[in-house]
Order: structure tokens, then C-alpha cells, then sequence
């Protein structure tokens, strides 16, 4: 059984409000931020994944939309895809929901790490160059980048103090990913990354 209330009118989860422990210190995340490749297959709780998402990217002052993760002139050309077994969603960071893309389990298609396809979570960050006006190609594909590694870190730093595991990837058929996420031609798959409860260590 699912564990996402989709809305099967409008294809849409509404997360609730993001809230994080008290307990979740900038110290304490920094201190135990780490790279894990283990993962239990347990899915995450509804309130976890709205967690995830709010410190990645979402929007912590209304005023100008401000968002928890920097981006250049203020792009915010970057959208974070969930993908996770009950299928792949687009975040709406406005909204604090997630839109359905894919009612598929993609999530075997988000790196070449055997692990990717049974951990809970894939998180796919993709940079939209529509919304990157007057740069270069080079310099367009490097502030991207640059903008999903602050979101990757900030999802680090959260997972940190939740004993989350997680692990940022470049690894990715972007090509053939694209194109199970529905992309246009002007979106690029920058980042993934993998977030689950840790596993035993080989």
C-alpha cells in the first residue's frame, strides 16, 4: 500500500508543514554530515520527506520568495524531483506539495549504484535553463551546478541530524532519465542523491 496520499483528482501529495527537532543543531549536523551507500528499504514517513524538501529548497521568507538554499540572480532555476517507489513527483516548493510526474517506480533509472533502486528516496535536482537569461552555455551549466550542490549540502546537513543516511551522486544516465521524468529541452539533470535510514556497512 502506498504510503503517499495522492489526490487522485488533481495528482497532487500536500505535505505537511516542515518541521524539524530542536535537537537538530547546525553543530551537531556538521559534525556528523558524512557520505553513506547503505540503505535500509524502508520507506520514510510523509512528515521526514517534507522535512527533506523544505531544507533543500523551499521557501523560508514569503518576501520575495525567498528559498533555503542560495541560487545566482536569484534564478531559482532549479527543480527538485522526489522519486520514490510509489512514483517520481516534482516538488512545488510555493505550495510545500508535490505534483506527479511519473506514477512509475523510476527510481532504478536515477544513477548506476545498484543501491539506488531499492533505497526510499531518490531526490533529482534539475536546473532549467530557460530561467538562466544573458549568460554563457559554460557559465549556465557551472552556476547550476554550483546552485544544486547548496541544496544538496543543505539536505546533507538535515540528514545529518535526523541519522539519516545519504549520498549526493553525478553518476546518472541523464539522457534516458530525462526522458522517464517527462524533461523538456531546456531542463538538465545536474545532481542525485539518495536518502534512506542506514544500513550495516560492508
Amino acid at each position: 500500500m502506498s504510503t503517499i496520499p495522492l489526490d487522485l483528482e488533481t495528482d497532487t501529495v500536500v505535505l505537511p508543514a516542515p518541521a524539524l527537532s530542536p535537537q537538530v543543531t547546525l553543530e551537531r549536523s556538521l559534525m556528523r554530515r558524512h557520505s553513506t551507500r547503505t540503505f535500509l528499504p524502508d520507506p520514510l514517513p510523509l512528515e521526514t520527506l517534507s522535512a527533506l524538501l523544505w531544507a533543500g529548497f523551499g521557501i523560508n521568507r514569503r518576501e520575495r520568495h525567498g528559498r533555503t538554499a542560495p541560487s545566482a540572480h536569484d534564478w531559482q532555476e532549479t527543480d527538485v524531483y522526489a522519486v520514490l517507489a510509489e512514483g517520481a513527483y516534482r516538488y512545488d516548493a510555493q505550495a510545500h506539495r508535490l505534483l506527479l510526474v511519473s506514477a512509475e517506480d523510476l527510481r532504478r533509472y536515477t544513477g548506476t549504484q545498484d543501491f539506488v533502486a531499492t533505497a526510499p528516496l531518490d531526490l533529482v535536482y534539475v536546473a532549467d535553463f530557460s530561467r538562466m537569461p544573458d549568460v554563457s552555455d559554460e557559465d549556465r551549466a557551472f552556476l547550476a551546478g554550483a546552485d544544486a550542490g547548496c541544496i544538496a549540502q543543505n539536505v546533507y546537513l538535515c540528514c545529518a541530524g535526523m541519522s539519516l543516511a545519504t549520498v549526493v551522486r553525478g553518476l546518472v544516465d541523464r539522457r534516458r532519465l530525462a526522458q522517464m521524468l517527462g524533461l523538456t529541452v531546456t531542463q538538465r539533470i545536474t545532481l542525485a542523491q539518495t536518502v534512506g535510514y542506514p544500513g550495516r556497512e560492508a
